[in-house]
C-alpha cells in the first residue's frame, strides 16, 4: 500500500508540475502583455520553483565528456567493464591516456545513484584511471535475479577489484569509499588481505564512513538504534508494485530515504528554495540554475533491497560488529588485524551531521596489524557530509590529500 500510495501521489504531482511549468513559461514570455503587470514575474517564479520540486526524476547521467590533463583537453567515454544484476563496474576511459594509478570509487547504496559522485569523479579524472560502482535501482531488478544483501555487496567489491587486475609492479588499484560503503570496503580489504588475494587494493580511503557509529552519534545513528529490527521491517519496507520489472521485490524505497534526509535539514532546504525563488524574480538565472542542478541530483533516488537495508541496520548501526571484531561474511569472521599492507586514509568533515567525528577514524584504530606509516587521518575543516566529496573544499583541500596518499603508496 505504501508504494502504491506514493506512485499515485507522484502521478498527481507530475501533472501539477507540468501545468505549473507551462504556466510559468506563459507568464514569463515577453510576448505576453500580462507578464508585465500584476506580479506576473513573481507568480511565474513561484510556479517554476514548484514545477521543479514536483517533477518526477529518473537516473541522471554523469555527462563527463572531457577532462584536462597537462593543459590539454582529453575526451572521456564511459565503458561498462563488468555487468551484474544489482550493479555494474563502470570505467571512465580517457582517450589516448595510458598508465597512472587505477582508482575504484565505491558509491554509496543509500538511496541515491552513483551520479551523486559526479564531482568526485570529475576531480579525479586528470589524476587517475577512474572506475566506479554503478548500483542499480532495486525496483528494476526482476525477482528471478535473486537477492542482494551486505554479503553480496562485499562479494561484488572483491569481484570488481579482481576484474580491474592484480597489484603487479606499478599496477594495482586504489579504493575510495564514500560514506556508507566504508564498512563493506573495509570488510573486503580484510578478507582479501587474509587470503593474500593479489588483487587487494594498494590503498583504501574512507570518507565520512560509519565504521564505528558509537563515536559521536548523529541523528541518523540515533534513528537506527532507538527502534528494534522488527520496527524497520514492519514500517519502512515496501513491495514493488506490478508496473516495474522488480514487481514483488521487498525494498527500502528511495523516496523514504530522501524524506528522511530532507527532514533532517528542512530549514536549510526551504531557504535554498526561497533563494532560488528570489534569483528567478531578479532574473539571476545562473544562480537559480545552480540550485536546480543540485536538487535535480539530490531528488533522484532509487530503492535498495530490504535484505541489504535491514542487514546494514543490524550489523553497522545496532551491533557495531566490525569495530567489535564480530562481523561475519558468509559465516567467516572479518578480521581487521589481517590488513598488513593496505595503506588506509580516513577522512572526516568537521561539520558532518551524517557520520560524526571519530566514526571513520576508528578504522585506523582497529587495523592493529598495519604499520603506523600506512595510516593517516585528515579532518576537513568546515566541511559537512556532502562537502567531503563535492564542492570547493573537496576540489582544493581534500582531493590533493588523497592524490598525495595514492602517489606515496603506489
Amino acid at each position: 500500500m505504501l508504494y502504491s500510495a506514493y506512485e499515485m501521489q507522484k502521478s498527481m504531482l507530475a501533472g501539477a508540475s507540468a501545468m505549473a511549468d507551462f504556466s510559468a513559461e506563459l507568464l514569463s514570455n515577453p510576448a505576453n502583455p500580462f507578464a508585465y503587470f500584476g506580479g506576473g514575474q513573481i507568480l511565474s517564479s513561484a510556479l517554476e520553483v514548484f514545477a521543479h520540486a514536483a517533477a518526477p526524476r529518473g537516473k541522471p547521467e554523469f555527462g563527463l565528456h572531457s577532462t584536462t590533463i597537462n593543459g590539454a583537453e582529453v575526451a572521456v567515454t564511459e565503458e561498462i567493464v563488468l555487468r551484474k544484476p544489482f550493479g555494474q563496474l563502470k570505467r571512465f576511459v580517457r582517450a589516448g591516456v595510458t598508465g597512472g594509478p587505477k582508482l575504484l570509487i565505491v558509491a554509496p547504496m543509500s538511496g541515491h545513484y552513483a551520479t551523486l559522485l559526479r564531482g568526485t569523479v570529475e576531480r579525479m579524472l586528470p589524476f587517475a584511471d577512474v572506475y566506479i560502482t554503478d548500483w542499480r535501482d532495486a525496483k528494476l531488478v526482476p525477482l528471478s535475479d535473486g537477492t542482494f544483501d551486505l554479503d553480496d555487496y562485499v562479494d561484488y567489491l572483491i569481484e570488481f577489484l579482481e576484474k580491474i587486475g592484480p597489484n603487479e609492479g606499478q599496477g594495482g588499484t586504489h579504493m575510495l569509499a564514500v560514506c556508507q560503503p566504508s564498512v563493506p570496503c573495509y570488510a573486503a580489504a580484510c578478507l582479501m588481505s587474509a587470503d593474500k588475494n593479489p588483487c587487494r587494493p594498494k590503498t583504501l580511503t574512507m570518507m565520512g564512513g560509519p565504521i564505528d557509529t558509537r563515536k559521536a552519534p548523529t541523528a541518523v545513528n540515533t534513528l537506527a538504534t532507538e527502534r528494534p529490527h522488527s520496527w524497520f521491517s514492519q514500517n519502512v519496507i515496501a513491495t514493488i508494485p506490478a508496473q516495474y520489472p522488480g514487481a514483488g521485490r521487498r525494498v527500502y524505497p528511495g523516496f523514504l530515504q530522501l524524506a528522511g534526509f530532507m527532514s533532517m535539514n528542512l530549514g536549510n532546504h526551504m531557504m535554498s528554495h526561497y533563494e532560488m525563488f528570489k534569483h528567478l524574480v531578479q532574473g539571476e538565472d545562473l544562480e537559480a540554475e545552480q540550485t536546480k542542478d543540485f536538487y535535480e541530483e539530490y531528488r533522484s533516488v532509487c530503492d535498495m533491497t530490504a535484505e541489504f537495508y535491514l542487514q546494514t541496520i543490524d550489523v553497522v548501526f545496532q551491533d557495531h560488529a566490525l569495530p567489535k571484531g564480530e562481523m561475519l561474511h558468509r559465516g567467516r569472521r572479518v578480521d581487521p588485524a589481517a590488513i598488513t599492507d593496505i595503506a588506509i586514509l580516513a577522512i572526516e568533515g568537521e561539520k558532518d551531521d551524517i557520520s560524526g567525528l571519530g566514526q571513520t577514524k576508528a578504522a585506523l584504530d582497529i587495523a592493529t596489524g598495519l604499520p603506523a606509516d600506512k595510516k593517516r587521518y585528515y579532518m576537513a575543516e568546515g566541511a559537512g557530509h556532502y562537502g567531503i566529496f563535492n564542492g570547493s573544499k573537496w576540489r582544493t583541500k581534500i582531493a590533493p590529500v588523497l592524490e598525495e596518499w595514492i602517489a606515496a603508496h603506489g
